[in-house]
């Protein structure tokens, strides 16, 4: 049982809540347990910036799935949701990335863990310096901490009270 897996849901059409929790739901059934999560955040668009904004929330979970095997459940997930793939970093009813998986480092033409845009990414880092504050990138050899002081991103990011 692998239980450093760090996944990041987004979404910014239909209603976001719900588009969240539908995702959560699935992953706890269909991928492995979740056992922690982040709180969800409402967070400024990144790549394009004329479309709604986004709800984002870190998972970190443990699973028997193989990073190949993962890549394909997240990607029937968004599926099942309604995710059409259309525009790069564009509008989306669910995104499903995966961040980091234990410390694996892959990097093929269909994954590349971890996620190659994590230190760049202000929505990312203060979700998971959240959940992981000390947790080391393996290629960066840096704690979530020093990568979101180091981070360039001048995107806001904003913690949603329930």
């Amino acid at each position: 049982m692998i239980n450093g897996i760090y996944l990041l849901l987004g979404s910014n059409l239909a209603d976001k809540r719900v588009n969240i929790q539908r995702a959560f739901n699935l992953i706890d059934l269909k991928i492995g347990e979740i056992i922690l999560k982040s709180s969800l955040y409402e967070t400024e668009p990144w790549g394009i910036k004329d479309q709604n904004k986004y709800l984002n929330q870190v998972l970190k979970l443990e699973s028997q799935c193989s990073p190949r095997n993962l890549l394909k459940k997240c990607n029937e997930i968004e599926s099942i949701i309604g995710r059409k793939r259309s525009e790069k970093w564009g509008e989306r009813i669910i995104d499903i990335d995966i961040l980091y998986y234990d410390d694996l480092v892959i990097s093929d033409n269909e994954l590349i863990i971890p996620h190659p845009e994590i230190q760049n990414r202000r929505f990312t880092l203060e979700l998971l310096v959240e959940l992981a504050p000390d947790l080391i990138h393996p290629l960066l050899q840096k704690d979530q901490n020093q990568l979101l002081l180091e981070c360039t991103d001048p995107l806001w990011v904003k913690k949603i009270m329930d």
